[in-house]
């Protein structure tokens, strides 16, 4: 199923037969997103996804949604230029655009980080350019850290996760 905080994503959606739920976030009632939430994705979901997202999840909802389900794990993946992982490339100079895809915890962006990659870009390429070759890597990023999680690959200790 898709959940999205937007509700101009229904329609992308039903195109590939998938379930989708507007469920808005709103500042001062994001507790009740987040036990909404919890209840669609209670018992009927392996992976949590959160894919411009723009939110920060509670620990309340964090420690919920991973003592519903032992295999429950949610990610973010968060366009960046290298080697930082905030923000996108907005000034000049910018020789590389990025992505990573990473655990989701209560601070933005600093999870255990799954997978990671960069496009070289150069001074010929326009903003509209550089949109779509970041789109690019966040999509190949993100593909790459989905298929950690079905074939195993994630070992986890405590807060750490080893990716192999």
């Amino acid at each position: 199923m898709v959940v999205s905080n937007h509700p101009d994503l229904g329609d992308d959606v039903a195109l590939f037969d998938v379930p989708h739920h507007h469920l808005p976030v709103e500042k001062d009632r994001k507790p009740e997103a987040e036990a909404k939430l919890l209840e669609l994705l209670d018992g009927s979901c392996e992976l949590i996804v959160l894919a411009r997202y723009m939110q920060i999840r509670s620990g309340d909802f964090l420690d919920e949604s991973e003592s519903r389900s032992s295999t429950s794990t949610i990610r973010s993946c968060r366009p960046s230029p290298a080697p930082t992982r905030i923000g996108r490339p907005r000034t000049g100079g910018v020789k590389l655009v990025g992505a990573t895809a990473h655990y989701v915890t209560e601070e933005l962006d600093a999870g255990p980080i799954i997978e990671q990659d960069v496009m070289r870009v150069s001074h010929r390429d326009d903003a509209d350019a550089l949109a779509h070759l970041g789109a690019d890597v966040e999509r190949l990023v993100l593909g790459r850290a989905g298929q950690a999680h079905p074939q195993d690959r994630v070992l986890r200790h405590g807060a750490t996760r080893v990716v192999f």
